[in-house]
C-alpha cells in the first residue's frame, strides 16, 4: 500500500514556475514508476509526466515537453514536477500517482488527492 500526498501548488502568473512534491508513504516506493497528471474544469484527466523507478527513463506530454521535468529521490521518497514557463492552459488540478510496475504504462494503482495549479495571464 502507497500513500501519496501532493504539495506545492498555487498562483503564478503565466511565464512563471512551480515545482510541485509528492511524498510516498511505504517500503517499497523505490520500486514503483510515478507518473503526473491533472485535470482541468470540464476536462478529462490527461497524462503529463512519468518517471521509471530509478529514474533513468522519463516520459512527457507534448504539450509539457520542454517546460516540465519530473524527478524522484528515492531516499526521500518524493517525486517531483517542475514546472517552468507556465501558461494560462496548465490551470488545473496536479495528481501524482503510483505504479508497482517500475516502468511508466496506462494504469496507476495509487493516487494522491491533488493539488492546484492556477496560471493567471
Amino acid at each position: 500500500q502507497v500513500q501519496l500526498v501532493e504539495s506545492g501548488g498555487g498562483l503564478v502568473q503565466a511565464g512563471g514556475s512551480l515545482r510541485l512534491s509528492c511524498a510516498a508513504s511505504g517500503r517499497t516506493f523505490s520500486s514503483y514508476a510515478m507518473g503526473w497528471f491533472r485535470q482541468a474544469p470540464g476536462k478529462e484527466r490527461e497524462f503529463v509526466a512519468a518517471i521509471s523507478w530509478s529514474g533513468g527513463s522519463t516520459y512527457y506530454a507534448d504539450s509539457v515537453k520542454g517546460r516540465f521535468t519530473i524527478s524522484r529521490d528515492n531516499a526521500k521518497k518524493t517525486v517531483y514536477l517542475q514546472m517552468n514557463s507556465l501558461k494560462p492552459e496548465d490551470t488545473a488540478v496536479y495528481y501524482c500517482a503510483a505504479r508497482p510496475s517500475g516502468v511508466p504504462g496506462d494504469e496507476y494503482d495509487y493516487w494522491g488527492q491533488g493539488t492546484q495549479v492556477t496560471v493567471s495571464s
